[in-house]
């Protein structure tokens, strides 16, 4: 659910997808409610009847200790380490901000799981190399190769910085999106920008090729080969 929510592909790993649509894991948050629920249990025992003020401020007061044990547990996640530390310590911000939608492609900037060379090459399978096909600089492309210093996106790179500053590190970049939206905005046309860009590249790719590895997959040969992709990362 966090995934699709997320409009990333389902190779994201379950961390990296619930800390980016702000969704506390299930487990920390059904704590939570047993504690209020306790809690209110308790006081009608007494005689008391909680003011729906009182449980207002007790729900918000177990709504930041989740947060603050989601937290916790983030300092070591298993996968999605590259997203889960960019956020982890804008947190709290993240889940309050009042701005900025996640997109298909603001998602696989964020994530690392789209239309670059390495995750095209090791997890999704549809590479040979993990190149950077527009340009001859990376050897194993990322998402953050294509954020930060592929040259074929200087101009897209350059009103980003306009906006967000030359610190281009993931976690500056959530910082400054979770500050301002006119960054947020920035941050997404950028991404939208060069993944639309990455995405056409990639289909031409696949309409000309000799290698099968490239080939459009569909119907039954599309849903065999999904039971051979990498689990999450």
């Amino acid at each position: 659910m966090a995934i699709r929510a997320a409009r990333g592909y389902r190779t994201m790993s379950y961390e990296a997808a619930c800390v980016l649509v702000g969704s506390i894991p299930w487990d920390i948050e059904a704590s939570a409610l047993a504690s209020l629920f306790y809690w209110r249990e308790e006081a009608l025992a007494r005689g008391l009847r909680p003011a729906p003020r009182e449980i207002e401020v007790r729900r918000s007061e177990l709504r930041q200790r989740s947060i603050d044990e989601w937290a916790l547990r983030l300092e070591q996640p298993s996968f999605g380490v590259r997203t889960v530390e960019a956020v982890r310590p804008v947190l709290s911000q993240w889940l309050a901000r009042q701005h900025g939608l996640l997109t298909f492609r603001l998602t696989q900037v964020l994530s690392g799981h789209g239309c670059f060379g390495g995750y095209l090459c090791r997890i999704a399978r549809r590479e040979p190399s993990a190149v950077c096909h527009h340009c001859d600089d990376c050897a194993d492309e990322d998402a953050q190769h294509t954020l930060e210093c592929c040259p074929a996106w200087a101009e897209e790179r350059a009103e980003l910085c306009a906006v967000v500053g030359d610190d281009l590190s993931l976690p500056t970049v959530v910082k400054a999106m979770v500050e301002s939206e006119t960054s947020w905005n920035a941050v997404q046309a950028f991404a939208e920008q060069v993944m639309l860009s990455k995405e056409a590249a990639e289909r031409e790719r696949e309409n000309t090729t000799d290698l099968a590895i490239r080939r459009r997959r569909t119907g039954r040969r599309r849903r065999a080969y999904g039971l051979h992709l990498q689990p999450p990362q």
